[in-house]
Protein backbone atom coordinates (compact mmCIF):
# COMPACT_ATOMS: atom_id res chain seq x y z
CA UNK A 1 0.00 0.00 0.00
CA UNK A 2 2.87 2.67 1.25
CA UNK A 3 4.59 1.25 -2.03
CA UNK A 4 1.77 2.23 -4.81
CA UNK A 5 0.85 5.40 -2.89
CA UNK A 6 4.49 6.70 -3.01
CA UNK A 7 4.80 5.61 -6.64
CA UNK A 8 1.39 7.96 -6.98
CA UNK A 9 2.99 10.92 -5.26
CA UNK A 10 5.93 10.37 -7.37
CA UNK A 11 4.02 10.41 -10.68
CA UNK A 12 1.68 13.54 -9.87
CA UNK A 13 5.14 15.26 -8.66
CA UNK A 14 6.63 14.12 -12.18
CA UNK A 15 3.46 15.48 -13.96
CA UNK A 16 3.39 18.57 -11.76
CA UNK A 17 7.08 19.54 -12.48
CA UNK A 18 5.97 19.10 -16.66
CA UNK A 19 3.86 21.06 -16.62
CA UNK A 20 5.80 24.12 -14.64
CA UNK A 21 8.62 23.37 -17.51
CA UNK A 22 6.30 23.44 -20.46
CA UNK A 23 4.52 26.68 -19.01
CA UNK A 24 7.91 27.83 -18.59
CA UNK A 25 9.20 26.84 -21.87
CA UNK A 26 5.97 28.66 -23.17
CA UNK A 27 6.86 32.26 -21.55
CA UNK A 28 10.59 31.73 -22.87
CA UNK A 29 9.14 30.82 -26.49
CA UNK A 30 6.96 34.65 -26.14
CA UNK A 31 7.91 37.26 -28.45
CA UNK A 32 6.92 40.20 -26.67
CA UNK A 33 7.72 42.51 -29.12
CA UNK A 34 4.87 40.88 -31.24
CA UNK A 35 2.59 40.11 -28.98
CA UNK A 36 -1.10 42.18 -29.66
CA UNK A 37 -2.70 41.28 -26.65
CA UNK A 38 -2.66 39.51 -23.05
CA UNK A 39 -3.61 36.66 -24.52
CA UNK A 40 -1.01 36.14 -27.03
CA UNK A 41 1.31 37.52 -24.30
CA UNK A 42 0.79 34.14 -22.32
CA UNK A 43 -1.67 35.75 -19.77
CA UNK A 44 -1.01 37.92 -16.88
CA UNK A 45 0.81 35.82 -15.23
CA UNK A 46 3.51 35.12 -17.99
CA UNK A 47 3.46 38.62 -18.88
CA UNK A 48 4.80 40.09 -15.31
CA UNK A 49 7.16 37.88 -14.95
CA UNK A 50 8.64 38.16 -18.15
CA UNK A 51 8.15 42.41 -17.17
CA UNK A 52 9.87 41.31 -13.78
CA UNK A 53 13.08 39.81 -15.65
CA UNK A 54 13.66 42.95 -17.97
CA UNK A 55 13.48 44.70 -14.74
CA UNK A 56 13.13 48.70 -16.37
CA UNK A 57 10.85 50.93 -17.51
CA UNK A 58 11.52 53.69 -19.92
CA UNK A 59 8.69 56.59 -19.71
CA UNK A 60 9.02 60.07 -20.89
CA UNK A 61 7.48 63.32 -20.23
CA UNK A 62 5.91 62.10 -17.30
CA UNK A 63 5.40 65.22 -14.60
CA UNK A 64 4.72 63.67 -11.13
CA UNK A 65 2.16 65.94 -10.67
CA UNK A 66 0.60 65.46 -14.09
CA UNK A 67 -2.37 63.57 -13.71
CA UNK A 68 -1.03 61.33 -10.84
CA UNK A 69 1.24 60.22 -12.76
CA UNK A 70 3.74 60.27 -9.48
CA UNK A 71 1.08 57.99 -7.67
CA UNK A 72 0.98 55.29 -10.99
CA UNK A 73 4.91 55.32 -11.14
CA UNK A 74 5.13 54.64 -7.75
CA UNK A 75 2.50 51.61 -7.40
CA UNK A 76 3.66 50.33 -10.46
CA UNK A 77 7.39 50.11 -9.26
CA UNK A 78 6.36 49.11 -6.38
CA UNK A 79 4.01 45.94 -6.80
CA UNK A 80 6.09 44.41 -9.61
CA UNK A 81 9.76 45.61 -8.67
CA UNK A 82 10.44 47.37 -12.17
CA UNK A 83 12.46 50.25 -11.74
CA UNK A 84 10.81 53.41 -14.16
CA UNK A 85 12.94 55.78 -15.77
CA UNK A 86 11.31 59.36 -16.39
CA UNK A 87 13.09 61.12 -19.21
CA UNK A 88 12.33 64.75 -19.70
CA UNK A 89 9.79 64.97 -17.27
CA UNK A 90 8.53 68.86 -18.62
CA UNK A 91 9.05 67.81 -21.94
CA UNK A 92 6.69 67.90 -25.06
CA UNK A 93 4.61 65.85 -27.66
CA UNK A 94 7.07 66.55 -30.12
CA UNK A 95 9.88 65.80 -28.14
CA UNK A 96 8.28 62.19 -26.98
CA UNK A 97 7.91 61.29 -30.65
CA UNK A 98 11.66 62.62 -32.04
CA UNK A 99 13.36 60.83 -29.27
CA UNK A 100 11.32 57.38 -30.34
CA UNK A 101 12.89 57.87 -33.69
CA UNK A 102 16.50 58.95 -32.92
CA UNK A 103 17.30 57.98 -29.32
CA UNK A 104 19.63 55.08 -28.70
CA UNK A 105 18.62 51.88 -28.66
CA UNK A 106 18.18 51.72 -24.69
CA UNK A 107 16.83 54.66 -24.16
CA UNK A 108 13.77 54.29 -26.46
CA UNK A 109 10.95 54.99 -24.34
CA UNK A 110 8.96 52.18 -23.61
CA UNK A 111 5.67 53.93 -24.24
CA UNK A 112 4.68 57.49 -25.19
CA UNK A 113 1.40 59.69 -23.84
CA UNK A 114 1.24 62.37 -26.76
CA UNK A 115 -1.18 64.54 -27.87
CA UNK A 116 -3.90 63.44 -30.57
CA UNK A 117 -2.15 64.56 -33.60
CA UNK A 118 1.14 63.44 -32.87
CA UNK A 119 0.70 60.11 -32.10
CA UNK A 120 -1.89 59.12 -35.23
CA UNK A 121 0.27 61.22 -37.50
CA UNK A 122 2.93 58.59 -36.40
CA UNK A 123 1.21 55.44 -35.88
CA UNK A 124 4.11 53.91 -38.23
CA UNK A 125 6.36 54.07 -34.96
CA UNK A 126 3.63 52.07 -32.81
CA UNK A 127 3.18 48.32 -32.32
CA UNK A 128 -0.43 46.60 -32.17
CA UNK A 129 -1.48 45.91 -28.70
CA UNK A 130 -4.97 45.89 -27.55
CA UNK A 131 -5.24 45.66 -23.64
CA UNK A 132 -8.28 43.49 -22.08
CA UNK A 133 -10.51 46.22 -21.64
CA UNK A 134 -9.84 48.00 -25.39
CA UNK A 135 -13.91 47.41 -25.54
CA UNK A 136 -14.09 50.12 -22.85
CA UNK A 137 -12.48 52.70 -24.57
CA UNK A 138 -14.42 54.95 -26.88
CA UNK A 139 -14.26 53.61 -30.62
CA UNK A 140 -13.66 57.60 -31.93
CA UNK A 141 -10.57 57.38 -30.34
CA UNK A 142 -8.75 54.33 -30.66
CA UNK A 143 -7.02 52.76 -33.81
CA UNK A 144 -8.26 49.77 -35.53
CA UNK A 145 -5.22 47.78 -35.58
CA UNK A 146 -4.63 48.78 -31.64
CA UNK A 147 -1.14 50.79 -32.41
CA UNK A 148 -2.85 53.64 -30.12
CA UNK A 149 -5.71 54.87 -28.47
CA UNK A 150 -7.03 58.06 -26.20
CA UNK A 151 -5.91 57.39 -22.45
CA UNK A 152 -7.54 60.49 -20.71
CA UNK A 153 -8.41 64.41 -21.16
CA UNK A 154 -8.88 67.59 -19.15
CA UNK A 155 -9.60 71.39 -19.47
CA UNK A 156 -7.90 74.32 -19.78
CA UNK A 157 -7.26 76.15 -16.32
CA UNK A 158 -5.81 79.04 -14.82
CA UNK A 159 -3.19 78.27 -12.75
CA UNK A 160 -2.28 81.16 -10.18
CA UNK A 161 -0.39 82.06 -7.15
CA UNK A 162 -2.73 83.15 -4.55
CA UNK A 163 -0.02 85.86 -3.24
CA UNK A 164 -1.23 87.98 -6.67
CA UNK A 165 -2.82 91.28 -5.64
CA UNK A 166 -5.76 90.14 -8.25
CA UNK A 167 -7.10 86.73 -8.67
CA UNK A 168 -8.19 86.03 -12.85
CA UNK A 169 -11.14 84.62 -13.59
CA UNK A 170 -10.65 84.67 -17.62
CA UNK A 171 -8.08 85.47 -20.08
CA UNK A 172 -9.74 89.13 -20.80
CA UNK A 173 -7.82 89.51 -17.19
CA UNK A 174 -4.93 88.79 -18.11
CA UNK A 175 -4.74 91.80 -20.14
CA UNK A 176 -4.81 93.96 -17.11
CA UNK A 177 -1.22 95.58 -16.55
CA UNK A 178 -1.49 94.36 -12.42
CA UNK A 179 -0.54 90.67 -14.60
CA UNK A 180 3.28 92.50 -16.27
CA UNK A 181 5.83 89.58 -15.83
CA UNK A 182 3.28 87.05 -14.57
CA UNK A 183 2.00 85.15 -17.38
CA UNK A 184 3.67 82.08 -18.70
CA UNK A 185 2.65 79.13 -21.28
CA UNK A 186 3.94 75.15 -21.29
CA UNK A 187 5.90 75.57 -24.13
CA UNK A 188 5.80 75.92 -27.56
CA UNK A 189 2.18 75.49 -28.72
CA UNK A 190 3.38 74.10 -32.42
CA UNK A 191 4.95 71.04 -30.29
CA UNK A 192 3.46 70.81 -26.49
CA UNK A 193 -0.05 69.86 -26.75
CA UNK A 194 -1.22 71.23 -23.41
CA UNK A 195 -0.04 75.05 -24.85
CA UNK A 196 -1.74 74.36 -28.44
CA UNK A 197 -5.29 74.07 -26.18
CA UNK A 198 -4.01 77.14 -24.52
CA UNK A 199 -4.03 78.79 -28.12
CA UNK A 200 -7.27 77.49 -28.55
CA UNK A 201 -8.88 78.67 -26.09
CA UNK A 202 -7.07 81.91 -25.72
CA UNK A 203 -9.12 82.40 -29.17
CA UNK A 204 -12.02 81.42 -28.35
CA UNK A 205 -12.48 84.23 -25.76
CA UNK A 206 -11.58 86.69 -27.92
CA UNK A 207 -13.93 85.71 -30.79
CA UNK A 208 -12.24 82.98 -33.05
CA UNK A 209 -13.17 79.91 -34.10
CA UNK A 210 -11.70 76.24 -33.67
CA UNK A 211 -11.07 76.47 -37.68
CA UNK A 212 -8.78 79.63 -37.34
CA UNK A 213 -6.92 80.46 -34.39
CA UNK A 214 -5.25 83.24 -35.34
CA UNK A 215 -7.31 85.65 -32.59
CA UNK A 216 -5.45 83.12 -30.50
CA UNK A 217 -1.96 83.81 -31.81
CA UNK A 218 -2.77 87.90 -31.71
CA UNK A 219 -3.78 87.76 -27.92
CA UNK A 220 -0.59 85.96 -26.78
CA UNK A 221 1.62 88.71 -28.76
CA UNK A 222 -0.91 91.71 -27.55
CA UNK A 223 0.37 89.97 -23.83
CA UNK A 224 4.14 89.99 -25.04
CA UNK A 225 4.22 93.68 -26.44
CA UNK A 226 2.61 94.84 -23.05
CA UNK A 227 4.65 92.89 -21.04
CA UNK A 228 2.79 90.26 -19.36
CA UNK A 229 4.03 87.47 -21.09
CA UNK A 230 7.08 85.83 -19.85
CA UNK A 231 8.73 82.99 -22.04
CA UNK A 232 9.69 81.29 -19.34
CA UNK A 233 8.51 77.43 -19.32
CA UNK A 234 5.78 76.77 -17.20
CA UNK A 235 6.93 74.26 -15.32
CA UNK A 236 6.84 73.67 -11.33
CA UNK A 237 10.82 74.70 -11.12
CA UNK A 238 10.38 77.23 -12.57
CA UNK A 239 7.06 78.77 -11.20
CA UNK A 240 8.90 77.69 -7.72
CA UNK A 241 11.61 80.20 -8.42
CA UNK A 242 9.62 82.94 -8.92
CA UNK A 243 10.09 83.17 -13.36
CA UNK A 244 6.27 83.34 -13.25
CA UNK A 245 2.59 83.76 -11.17
CA UNK A 246 0.32 82.39 -13.59
CA UNK A 247 -0.17 79.99 -16.63
CA UNK A 248 -2.10 77.95 -18.65
CA UNK A 249 -2.85 74.58 -17.34
CA UNK A 250 -4.57 71.26 -17.78
CA UNK A 251 -7.55 71.09 -14.87
CA UNK A 252 -5.63 67.79 -14.03
CA UNK A 253 -2.52 68.65 -13.07
CA UNK A 254 -4.33 70.55 -10.38
CA UNK A 255 -4.18 68.50 -7.44
CA UNK A 256 -1.16 67.56 -7.81
CA UNK A 257 -0.04 71.00 -8.23
CA UNK A 258 -1.47 72.04 -5.04
CA UNK A 259 0.03 69.74 -3.01
CA UNK A 260 3.63 70.37 -4.40
CA UNK A 261 3.78 74.07 -3.77
CA UNK A 262 1.90 73.85 -0.48
CA UNK A 263 5.73 71.82 0.23
CA UNK A 264 7.29 74.79 -0.94
CA UNK A 265 5.29 77.10 1.34
CA UNK A 266 3.07 78.48 -1.63
CA UNK A 267 -0.40 78.90 -1.91
CA UNK A 268 -1.81 77.95 -5.55
CA UNK A 269 -5.79 78.01 -6.83
CA UNK A 270 -6.80 76.55 -10.57
CA UNK A 271 -10.30 78.16 -12.22
CA UNK A 272 -11.91 77.47 -15.49
CA UNK A 273 -11.43 80.64 -16.96
CA UNK A 274 -15.28 82.33 -17.37
CA UNK A 275 -14.70 83.07 -21.06
CA UNK A 276 -13.15 79.89 -22.36
CA UNK A 277 -14.16 76.25 -21.72
CA UNK A 278 -11.67 74.25 -23.93
CA UNK A 279 -11.88 70.14 -23.29
CA UNK A 280 -9.11 68.42 -25.42
CA UNK A 281 -9.46 65.53 -27.22
CA UNK A 282 -7.47 62.94 -25.23
CA UNK A 283 -3.99 62.43 -25.10
CA UNK A 284 -2.84 58.84 -26.61
CA UNK A 285 -0.83 56.35 -25.62
CA UNK A 286 1.46 54.04 -27.95
CA UNK A 287 3.98 51.21 -27.55
CA UNK A 288 6.83 51.72 -29.83
CA UNK A 289 8.17 49.01 -32.43
CA UNK A 290 11.34 49.31 -31.04
CA UNK A 291 10.66 49.41 -27.31
CA UNK A 292 13.68 48.57 -25.25
CA UNK A 293 11.71 46.35 -22.76
CA UNK A 294 8.71 45.11 -24.64
CA UNK A 295 7.01 42.90 -21.29
CA UNK A 296 7.36 45.89 -18.89
CA UNK A 297 5.43 48.16 -22.26
CA UNK A 298 2.79 46.08 -22.12
CA UNK A 299 2.27 45.43 -18.07
CA UNK A 300 2.53 49.45 -18.00
CA UNK A 301 0.00 49.81 -20.52
CA UNK A 302 -2.61 47.51 -19.06
CA UNK A 303 -2.20 48.72 -15.74
CA UNK A 304 -2.78 52.22 -16.88
CA UNK A 305 -6.16 50.96 -18.61
CA UNK A 306 -7.58 48.62 -15.64
CA UNK A 307 -10.55 50.02 -13.82
CA UNK A 308 -9.39 48.19 -10.40
CA UNK A 309 -10.17 49.50 -7.04
CA UNK A 310 -7.58 48.47 -4.96
CA UNK A 311 -4.75 49.25 -3.30
CA UNK A 312 -2.01 52.77 -3.53
CA UNK A 313 1.22 52.52 -3.34
CA UNK A 314 0.90 54.31 0.29
CA UNK A 315 -0.69 50.71 1.54
CA UNK A 316 0.56 48.75 -0.49
CA UNK A 317 2.27 45.70 1.52
CA UNK A 318 5.06 43.42 0.20
CA UNK A 319 4.04 41.81 -2.92
CA UNK A 320 7.00 38.92 -2.99
CA UNK A 321 5.83 35.59 -3.35
CA UNK A 322 2.37 36.46 -5.38
CA UNK A 323 1.57 35.75 -8.72
CA UNK A 324 1.53 38.35 -11.20
CA UNK A 325 -2.54 38.11 -11.30
CA UNK A 326 -2.63 38.93 -7.95
CA UNK A 327 -0.61 41.70 -7.86
CA UNK A 328 -2.14 43.28 -10.95
CA UNK A 329 -5.84 42.51 -9.21
CA UNK A 330 -4.87 43.61 -5.94
CA UNK A 331 -4.04 47.46 -6.80
CA UNK A 332 -5.66 50.45 -7.97
CA UNK A 333 -6.36 50.56 -11.72
CA UNK A 334 -4.12 53.65 -13.78
CA UNK A 335 -8.23 54.65 -14.96
CA UNK A 336 -8.97 55.46 -11.27
CA UNK A 337 -5.56 57.00 -10.68
CA UNK A 338 -6.66 59.44 -13.19
CA UNK A 339 -9.60 60.27 -12.19
CA UNK A 340 -8.35 61.01 -8.34
CA UNK A 341 -5.61 63.02 -10.33
CA UNK A 342 -8.65 65.35 -12.07
CA UNK A 343 -8.23 63.66 -15.36
CA UNK A 344 -11.48 61.88 -17.20
CA UNK A 345 -10.01 58.80 -18.27
CA UNK A 346 -10.98 57.03 -21.74
CA UNK A 347 -12.55 54.44 -20.35
CA UNK A 348 -14.96 56.89 -17.65
CA UNK A 349 -18.34 56.33 -18.83
CA UNK A 350 -17.68 52.13 -19.10
CA UNK A 351 -16.81 52.67 -15.65
CA UNK A 352 -19.55 54.53 -14.71
CA UNK A 353 -22.08 51.77 -15.78
CA UNK A 354 -19.78 49.29 -14.04
CA UNK A 355 -19.84 51.29 -10.79
CA UNK A 356 -15.76 50.78 -10.97
CA UNK A 357 -15.28 54.06 -11.69
CA UNK A 358 -13.71 56.62 -7.93
CA UNK A 359 -14.68 59.59 -7.20
CA UNK A 360 -13.36 62.23 -8.61
CA UNK A 361 -11.84 65.47 -6.38
CA UNK A 362 -13.50 68.37 -5.65
CA UNK A 363 -13.07 71.65 -7.38
CA UNK A 364 -12.45 72.67 -10.99
CA UNK A 365 -16.33 73.14 -11.68
CA UNK A 366 -16.93 74.83 -15.38
CA UNK A 367 -18.57 77.94 -15.41
CA UNK A 368 -22.68 77.38 -15.34
CA UNK A 369 -23.62 77.75 -19.18
CA UNK A 370 -20.79 77.80 -20.64
CA UNK A 371 -20.53 76.18 -24.13
CA UNK A 372 -17.72 73.22 -24.08
CA UNK A 373 -15.12 73.12 -27.39
CA UNK A 374 -12.99 70.30 -27.99
CA UNK A 375 -10.95 71.31 -31.18
CA UNK A 376 -10.65 68.51 -33.78
CA UNK A 377 -7.40 66.82 -34.85
CA UNK A 378 -7.64 68.83 -38.15
CA UNK A 379 -8.18 71.90 -36.76
CA UNK A 380 -5.21 70.95 -34.34
CA UNK A 381 -3.18 70.44 -37.48
CA UNK A 382 -4.07 73.74 -39.03
CA UNK A 383 -2.90 75.57 -35.72
CA UNK A 384 0.35 73.90 -35.48
CA UNK A 385 1.37 75.04 -39.27
CA UNK A 386 -0.01 78.69 -38.20
CA UNK A 387 1.70 78.17 -35.04
CA UNK A 388 5.48 77.00 -36.79
CA UNK A 389 5.59 80.29 -38.78
CA UNK A 390 4.24 82.51 -36.24
CA UNK A 391 4.91 81.58 -32.46
CA UNK A 392 8.74 82.18 -32.69
CA UNK A 393 8.48 85.74 -33.00
CA UNK A 394 6.25 85.87 -30.23
CA UNK A 395 8.37 83.41 -28.23
CA UNK A 396 11.92 85.63 -28.81
CA UNK A 397 13.36 87.77 -26.75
Amino acid sequence: MRKRLLTGVIVATMAAASMVATSASHAASIDYTKCTDLKSCGGMDALVKAAQKEGKLNVITLPRDWANYGEAMDLFQKAFGIKITDDNPDGSSAYEIQTVKTAPASKVPDAVDVGITYGADNSNLFAPYKVQNWNDITPAYKDASGRWYGDYAGVIALSYDTSIPKAPKSFNDLKDPAFKNMVAIGGDPSGAQEALMSVFAANLANGGTAADVQKGIDYFKSMKDSGNFVTALASGQNFLAGAYKVSFSWSFNGPGAVATAAKAGKTVKYVIPSDAVIKGTPYIMGIPFNAPHPAAARLWTEFLYSENKGKGSMDLGSTKGMTGSKIFASINGGQNIWIAGGALPIEYDAMVAKKTNATAPAGYEIPAGAKIVTPAPADQDAAKALLKAQWPAIAGN
